[in-house]
């Protein structure tokens, strides 16, 4: 260990679980191994409770090696045939996620009297809705490792607004269980961490990217920002298409880049600030302003736009066509955030599914309830959720004639298995579909094989206190440059008997995400290359990152990475927000013509096809609607 290791508190004993260890995660090394060898069985529940693991967590080695195999072409050269549990249901789910956990819902609903099989290739259920959970001198303290919030840009359509309501979680509540005081009475605002080496020297800035107002700049490197400040500070109001119509500038702005209109334009103008709003969009879209239509940046408000003259109520090329059901309440504030994001959605629908396994009556108390993992798979029960499953095959058995039914084949612990149902729902990515189902048409798997997800990290660490952050005035700091690029303090939420830390001397969750890109090519092969990148860096060199990016950030502040960090989840999804289509790149989202989602959510047989890929929208009322929608479709069969 080098000395600058010891000083980032490499070798501490910290809260940790590396799951990499002996096991061969790279894309080349993973897939040219067999199989069952390659495979890193995920730990048991007995091992840990699957909230409180922590290390390597979202898409973690144990919970694609068998998948990769069978799209590799490997799996089943020398596989003996899958052994029958025996098992019959009703409606097998494949897909444990808040799409595949409302399918659940939303069928028994129908038939009450319904055996219910819902499978998950991980050893938690939810999906992206994951809870991190952590515990410090006997306080159980949450994060979200995955889907943050209620939350979407268009109204929830009736269908998910009233699941909502059926569990309990009134949306508005939001500002009665967050106490922002708890950070502004302290001075607390945004920053911007200006790196070395992308801006020359490393300098923490108050502000935000956002205002791009005179004081930022100001306080900005020279050499990030350019020797005049003037003509930076006027970017806000410069019209880089001043003189044509509206019509013509919104066709502009959806088929250029946020990066290229200004670029061609008023190069001498804002040039050098490029890369200060590069990473602006990751949160939203996984990419950045080189790979982002220009109209969504007039849309979400990015500097460089309001001196346009656009109405800012009128739609552009495109942004008329929902993915989703727009039926819902129109002009309401829908937001809501859960301490452990929406993971408490997917506590909530398994509680109505197995109320033996989730302790509790309200939307408050599941957020501290421990859920019994034990009784999640029970024959004595007639819904099961089966985790730590990896399915590899679906298809229909006496297709067309009397006995016609659909089995399912997955690995379990090692072994190769199969159950059968009446019908199933692939509540599960939309990619891996054609590698499962041999029955699909070619234009199906095509469109299916369109959803490319997009690649993210959204990592949580406890520390010991917050002091450093109240030193320093800021509570989220944006730091394009590093391999995170951005970092928070935990949203100030108490609900239930779920308190948020109130003072700077309390331990708290800090949150940091990471869009895993590569500007400068077509957006679906950034996601490709991304997801790459993340299969091939190791744990040891995301903690070593995330260790130098506190050092550096707060550094002035007095922490001390070695010292004041006590637990580290990185929740790697290499597969991770449902893919939006792009008028940069999808041009039939400017023609009005069918789009690939449409196609690949076709049922087929009595197999229906859910997931926040079918509507290309990657918020959860997409989700839950497209499991209402798969449900809808099964039931019409009898």
């Amino acid at each position: 260990m080098t000395p600058s290791d010891r000083d980032l508190g490499m070798g501490r004993a910290i809260t940790r679980r590396d799951f990499l260890n002996g096991v061969a995660v790279g894309v080349s090394g993973a897939m040219a191994l067999p199989w069952l060898s390659s495979c890193a069985a995920p730990p048991p529940a007995s091992a840990g409770y699957p909230p409180a693991l922590t290390g390597l967590r979202g898409s973690y080695p144990g919970t694609f090696e068998p998948f990769h195999a069978v799209r590799d072409g490997i799996f089943w050269q020398g596989a003996a045939e899958p052994r029958s549990t025996g098992e019959e249901y009703d409606l097998v789910i494949v897909g444990g996620g808040i799409s595949g956990l409302s399918a659940a819902h939303y069928y028994r609903e129908a038939r009450p009297d319904a055996r219910i099989l819902v499978l998950d290739n991980h050893d938690d259920f939810g999906g992206h809705a994951k809870r991190n959970e952590f515990t410090h001198e006997g306080r159980t303290i949450l994060g979200y490792g995955g889907v943050q919030s209620i939350d979407s840009p268009a109204p929830y359509s009736a269908v998910a607004h009233g699941l909502l309501d059926t569990l309990g979680i009134d949306v508005g509540r939001w500002s009665s269980v967050v106490d922002w005081e708890v950070y502004r009475s302290r001075g607390l605002e945004d920053g911007f961490f200006f790196d070395a080496e992308t801006f020359g020297v490393d300098r923490l800035v108050k502000g935000s990217v956002d205002e791009y107002d005179q004081a930022f700049i100001d306080a900005a490197p020279v050499r990030a920002i350019g020797s005049s400040a003037t003509s930076d500070a006027s970017i806000p109001r410069f019209d880089p298409l001043r003189g044509q119509s509206e019509a013509a500038k919104r066709l502009r702005l959806a088929t250029t880049s946020v990066r290229r209109l200004p670029h061609d334009d008023v190069e001498a103008r804002s040039g050098r600030a490029l890369p200060v709003f590069q990473t602006l969009p990751h949160d939203l879209f996984g990419v950045g302003i080189d790979a982002m239509p220009a109209q969504d940046g007039f849309g979400l408000g990015f500097p460089g736009f309001q001196g346009m003259g656009l109405d800012p109520n009128a739609k552009g090329p495109g942004q008329s066509r929902d993915s989703t059901p727009a039926d819902g309440p129109a002009g309401e504030e829908f937001y809501f955030h859960f301490p452990d994001g929406n993971a408490s959605i997917a506590r909530l629908l398994v509680r109505r599914l197995l109320p033996d396994a989730v302790p509790g009556t309200t939307a408050d108390d599941v957020v501290t309830s421990r859920v019994d993992y034990d009784r999640l798979d029970r024959a004595s029960t007639r819904v099961r959720i089966r985790l730590s499953s990896v399915v590899v095959k679906v298809r229909h058995l006496d297709r067309g004639g009397p006995g016609e039914r659909v089995e399912v084949t997955y690995v379990k612990d090692g072994k190769l298995v199969s159950v059968t149902g009446r019908q199933a729902v692939l509540a599960c990515w939309h990619s891996t579909i054609p590698y499962m189902c041999d029955e699909l048409d070619q234009t199906q798997r095509d469109a299916l094989r369109y959803a490319v997800k997009v690649p993210l990290v959204y990592t949580t660490v406890l520390i010991r206190n917050w002091n450093a952050f109240a030193k320093l005035g800021i509570q989220h700091v944006t730091t394009p440059g590093l391999w995170h690029t951005s970092l928070g303090l935990d949203f100030p939420v108490s609900l239930g008997g779920y308190q948020c830390a109130r003072t700077p001397e309390d331990p708290v969750v800090v949150h940091l995400s990471k869009a895993a890109c590569y500007p400068g090519v077509p957006v679906r092969d950034q996601h490709r290359l991304g997801r790459a990148q993340l299969l091939d860096t190791s744990y040891e060199t995301i903690e070593r990152s995330i260790r130098a990016q506190f050092g550096r950030v707060l550094g002035e502040g007095g922490f001390d990475p070695a010292a004041d960090i006590l637990a580290i989840t990185v929740n790697r999804w290499s597969h991770g927000y449902a893919y939006q289509y792009n008028s940069l790149f999808d041009r039939f989202w400017l023609e009005g013509t069918e789009t690939p989602c449409e196609v690949a959510r076709r049922p087929f047989g009595r197999i229906a096809i859910a997931n926040a890929d079918s509507g290309a929208y990657a918020y959860t009322d997409g989700a839950i609607d497209h499991a209402h929608r798969a449900v809808r479709e099964l039931l019409a069969l009898g």
